[in-house]
């Protein structure tokens, strides 16, 4: 009997290197999944608010545009039925899960030619709904994604099946922020979301070259009952949750650990452009070295939560998440420069990427094996909160009281998701 190696074994041992070798096809199409997976997320946010920015929208209109990535908040309302429901011929030759994933792919890339041919500069709300359109199918397709990984690899792999599909996320938002943004210094913004839509295509090639997971639903339902299937589908995910000792000041923990950085996000590229800086400079470093950062501090937040344990890791993070909003507001007052910029994103980055990989942990430590699916839906759905309906009145901030004080209330408001951080400590809520 092969033993399981201890907490201490080293990340990249022996070990864990042959479970990649043995698995990489299936890892793989996890990772080339993450890649669509990451790619619709920026398009509808920073490299969207580049667009209306340089046609004239106002800073105000664009912290607004936060509210079309509403559906990543509530897409549990949905999630049950995408768990469950078969899809008619779809569902028949590729299986449940596949038949989905190409189902929101298809339309995830005509949502995202009809935002790229919306001409913001006329009618900003037919951009905004094209943009909401790519927002919900882009929640529909994480929905399933999440799915299909849990069910694909045995709980042995789940840890190499979340480093792959984060790594496909990253460059998969790497090319829908720096990508984008050298082609849109050739080609004009609707030849720029056609090229970005292709890119879904590689994870809709994954699909069909990849196996439906044997590994069925862990909710069983009697078809001819409707009512019996709601209750087990619908309500038991949520009733299992509601179970939890301060249920509630989880979820408000969920939204408001990272409040502050998602209202620095909706508006980091017009205040880059504002300080002087090219849109090469910026996707140099705020995208490529940034995503760089990113992944370095996601490596630390892993040893960090591996040593310290979840609590610590999240309270340490949360705090350089708060120290390094100051920063923006040192390079708002110092303005262009590149080599400051450079620390500003860097010291963001690499507190974000720990943070995310702390927060991550959580998450995933909340939910029941039996409803993974519904529940991890629900928590992330309440994760984005933050960075949509919370972070919309940011550019509003901005024009009412400018760059510096703006930054400062972003450090502040990192503070909140602290003290419920304590306090579901004290009540020993899942640490």
């Amino acid at each position: 009997m092969i033993r399981r190696p201890p907490r201490s074994t080293p990340l990249y041992s022996s070990a864990a290197s042959d479970v990649y070798k043995r698995q990489n096809k299936k890892l793989l199409v996890i990772m080339l999944l993450g890649y669509a997976s990451g790619l619709p997320l920026l398009l509808t946010l920073s490299t969207l608010s580049v667009w209306l920015f340089e046609v004239g929208v106002t800073k105000t209109t664009i912290g607004f545009f936060a509210l079309v990535g509403l559906p990543y908040s509530i897409k549990f309302l949905w999630a049950p039925f995408m768990d469950n429901l078969k899809i008619p011929f779809f569902t028949k030759f590729l299986g449940r899960r596949r038949s989905w994933i190409l189902l929101t792919q298809i339309l995830l890339i005509f949502s995202l030619i009809f935002l790229g041919y919306s001409n913001p500069s006329v009618d900003p709300k037919l951009t905004a709904v094209a943009a909401l359109m790519v927002a919900f199918f882009s929640a529909s397709q994480d929905i399933v994604i999440d799915a299909f990984r849990v069910e694909s690899l045995e709980k042995k792999l789940y840890g190499a099946g979340a480093a792959m599909i984060v790594f496909g996320y990253r460059i998969g938002m790497l090319s829908a922020g720096a990508g984008a943004l050298y082609l849109a210094s050739f080609y004009d913004w609707s030849k720029v979301y056609l090229l970005m839509s292709t890119q879904i295509l590689i994870g809709s090639l994954a699909i069909l070259f990849s196996k439906e997971p044997e590994l069925g639903s862990l909710i069983q339902t009697n078809k001819k009952n409707f009512f019996g299937w709601i209750k087990n589908s619908v309500i038991n995910p949520f009733k299992d949750f509601m179970t939890k000792g301060s249920w509630i000041a989880i979820l408000l923990f969920v939204v408001l650990y990272k409040f502050g950085d998602a209202l620095v996000s909706v508006v980091a590229n017009p205040f880059y452009i504002e300080m002087g800086f090219s849109k090469i400079e910026i996707a140099n470093v705020s995208k490529i070295f940034g995503l760089a950062a990113t992944l370095v501090g996601a490596f630390i937040g892993g040893i960090l939560v591996s040593q310290s344990g979840i609590f610590k890791s999240l309270l340490i993070c949360g705090i350089l998440q708060l120290l390094s909003n100051l920063f923006y507001a040192i390079q708002a007052y110092i303005g262009y420069n590149i080599g400051f910029l450079i620390v500003t994103i860097g010291f963001m980055d690499l507190a974000s990427g720990m943070g995310t990989a702390a927060f991550i942990a959580y998450l995933s430590s909340l939910c029941n094996i039996r409803y993974t699916a519904t529940q991890y839906a629900l928590l992330s759905a309440f994760a984005s909160l933050g960075r949509t309906f919370l972070s919309s009145p940011g550019g509003y901030l901005v024009d009412t009281f400018n760059w510096i004080p703006f930054f400062i209330f972003t450090s502040i408001a990192a503070i909140p998701g602290i003290y419920f951080l304590i306090y579901l400590k004290r009540k020993n809520s899942q640490f």
